[in-house]
């Protein structure tokens, strides 16, 4: 079982926090708040977006990567993660 199925409940939770995030600053926008809570919301949820990527790119090394199967499966797994780093830092 993978881990985003293992952890599946978990993951979604946070997507959920994330969605309530964004529609939080939706409401901000609709309500012509101020800039400085805007940003301080999409600050928010930068964090809570890296938290989630930091999550799932940790235990995909550690599944994937560490405790691989065998050489050509670290080799894929590692692969996927340098690309998404690459997409991610860019």
């Amino acid at each position: 079982m993978g881990h985003t199925i293992r952890e599946k409940a978990k993951l979604l939770a946070r997507v959920r926090r994330l969605k309530g995030q964004m529609e939080a600053v939706e409401r901000s926008l609709d309500a012509e708040a101020p800039c400085g809570e805007v940003l301080q919301l999409l600050a928010s949820i930068r964090g809570a977006l890296a938290g989630l990527t930091h999550e799932v790119m940790e235990d995909h090394l550690h599944e994937h990567v560490v405790h691989a199967a065998d050489d050509a499966e670290r080799e894929k797994a590692a692969a996927e993660l340098a690309e998404a780093l690459r997409t991610y830092i860019r």
